[in-house]
């Protein structure tokens, strides 16, 4: 910090002021002082002139007389002054003075001849001469010389002394002045060094504290070295530093727990301001927010610089305009969201709101099942019920007349009764594989003959229906260490028969195995591929869940089911701890894809 800037520059430069001020106001009344007493050249011409008239009548009663002359001007000499006696024709009249320490000045020096003539005519006249030889100021008096007791003028007294007093007198004013600031200056210098180590030192130290604080650092302490107004400031200092201490830990402690609190939050939270902005957002908030950017919202009919999230922009302005809390469900693509939204508020009004959301995609996704699952039941059940109801009711009205007619009754009866066999104990195996009660027989087997039996199984039927059933395999054969080959067998068949159900004549079916990975890594893959009508994206999800069906007229002909047969090859192939997914398009077909992980043992 420049030396101007800093306190010790300014009381440094405000005493110099001070001092100067003094002494310049000092100086001025010595002035005054010396030019009223000293300066006066009046009041020293009149003593002078009145001193001039005494030597004239002494010099007329005594001028024979040496020892006289001598007294009067060594008494002369003692004051810095000297005579000069001349006579009509302006010569000099008395001898020389000898020992004087009064330069010798000759009479025209000190006055013209006009005005020594007027002197001679009874005038008087003061003159000022300056001795370049001496370097002195000399004040001269002529005055008219008249003989003893007579008033004849016969010559010219001039008496001249030094003005030596007054050059002095303000020579000393002068060096004293100068000395006085000197030592002023001096003085104020060592008073400013003084504050600095008494006074600016503690405050150095506190703003080297603050800056500290500034940066975070709250444990730095000012040293006390005084009792006096800088030492209680420091202890002062102190105090706020630690009380800031306690309060800024408080508050980190209580951010860390609300951060650690929103970070372990499975919920999304996002804290909106009034106009729509992002504030606050936990990780899964954050996550949330980046996935719906990505989406591409159309973002006509929004406002003008509003950046809340489309999704839940009409949750918000209802939030804004109601200021009361919301609940509501909002979809976003294939994902339900649960939402809380409500006001923030501040001493100024609403500050903006906050919003927890919640996947409940698969709650959602259970509830659709679960009311599916009891749709399905019922249709499953009461359609073949109301047909043993009817069939078995005609026979017992004796309405078949003939054996033929109560064959063929009892026929569909037993058709039935063996559907609802079928749907018994599919749901039976089922409910066992979901319980963890599967028995898999596992066993090393070579997988092409299980294929090819399957491809056979099948051939005649797709032959019959009109549709071309490929295979590809693979040049090399591969054998499965730990598989069950009869479920396997089974997770195949429901696979083509439902390729057959829902692919129409004069399309085609393919079994495609294949192989990926290393010895230790190795995955055997099974593709079952059809040309057939396709899945709706939107079923996609939901075709491996019970007695889901894409057909939602659930019709019972040839590609009717009962809508298990997915879910129990889920089940199967868990057990494998393989993978089984499907990519369909509508109108041109599904591939369902199995992927088995070959262990060696």
């Amino acid at each position: 910090m420049k030396l101007w800037k800093s306190v010790v520059g300014k009381l440094w430069m405000t005493i110099i002021g001070l001092v100067a001020v003094v002494l310049l106001i000092n100086g001025v009344f010595m002035g005054q002082f010396l030019t009223t007493n000293f300066a006066n050249s009046k009041d020293q011409e009149r003593s002078l002139q009145k001193m001039a008239y005494k030597v004239s009548a002494d010099l007329s009663l005594h001028r024979e007389d040496i020892h006289y002359i001598t007294a009067v001007a060594e008494l002369l000499d003692a004051q810095d002054a000297a005579v000069l006696s001349l006579n009509s024709r302006f010569e000099e009249s008395l001898p020389p003075a000898s020992g004087t320490q009064v330069p010798k000045l000759q009479a025209f020096d000190l006055f013209g001849k006009d005005k020594l003539e007027q002197v001679l005519q009874g005038g008087t006249f003061p003159s000022i001469y300056y001795d370049p030889q001496s370097g002195k100021r000399f004040l001269a008096v002529a005055v008219p010389q008249r003989e003893k007791n007579t008033e004849t003028i016969n010559g010219v007294i001039i008496l001249y002394q030094a003005q030596i007093a007054l050059d002095y007198t303000q020579a000393y004013f002068q060096n004293l002045f100068v000395i006085a600031g000197v030592i002023g200056f001096l003085l104020t210098t060592l008073f400013a060094f003084f504050l600095s180590s008494r006074i600016t030192q503690p405050l150095l130290q506190m703003k080297k504290a603050a800056d500290f604080i500034t940066l975070g650092e709250y444990k730095n302490r000012v040293p006390v070295t005084s009792s006096d107004e800088i030492g209680e400031l420091a202890v002062a200092f102190n105090h706020m530093t630690g009380r800031l201490d306690e309060t800024i830990h408080a508050l980190n402690h209580q951010k860390e727990h609300l951060s650690s609190v929103l970070r372990s939050m499975t919920d999304a939270v996002i804290t909106l301001d009034a106009d729509g902005r992002l504030l606050l957002a936990n990780p899964q908030g954050e996550k949330l927010v980046a996935e719906w950017s990505e989406i591409g919202w159309d973002q006509a009919g929004r406002d003008e610089g509003a950046t809340v999230p489309q999704p839940l922009q009409p949750l918000f302005e209802e939030v804004v305009k109601g200021n009361k809390d919301m609940i509501s469900n909002i979809h976003v693509r294939n994902n339900v969201y649960s939402v809380v939204m409500a006001p923030l508020y501040s001493p100024e009004g609403l500050r903006g709101t906050v919003a927890v959301l919640r996947n409940v995609t698969e709650e959602h996704r259970l509830d659709k099942l679960r009311k599916d699952f009891v749709a399905n039941v019922s249709h499953e059940l009461r359609t073949p019920l109301s047909m043993l109801q009817g069939y078995s009711e005609a026979l017992l009205d004796d309405i078949a007349a003939t054996p033929e007619e109560r064959r063929e009754l009892a026929q569909v009866i037993h058709d039935e009764s063996l559907r609802m066999g079928r749907l018994v104990k599919d749901l039976l195996d089922l409910a066992r594989m979901e319980a963890g009660h599967i028995e898999l027989s596992f066993r090393e087997f070579e997988l092409e003959p299980l294929i090819q039996r399957v491809h056979r199984k099948f051939s005649a039927l797709c032959k019959d229906r009109g549709l071309a059933l490929k295979l590809e395999m693979p040049a090399e054969p591969i054998t499965l260490y730990l598989a069950d080959e009869d479920r396997l067998e089974q997770v195949l068949t429901n696979l083509l028969d439902n390729a057959v159900r829902h692919t129409p004549s004069g399309s085609w079916i393919a079994i495609c195995v294949s192989r990926a990975g290393g010895r230790k890594d190795e995955i055997v893959q099974i593709e079952i591929q059809d040309g057939g009508q396709g899945i709706p994206r939107e079923d996609l999800p939901y075709i491996f869940e019970r007695f889901y069906k894409a057909d939602k007229a659930r019709t019972r002909g040839p590609s009717g089911g009962t809508g298990l047969g997915l879910a129990i090859v889920k089940n199967i192939v868990d057990a494998h701890q393989g993978t089984i997914s499907a990519e369909s398009e509508l109108g041109e077909g599904t591939t369902f894809t199995i992927k088995l992980p070959n262990k060696h043992v």
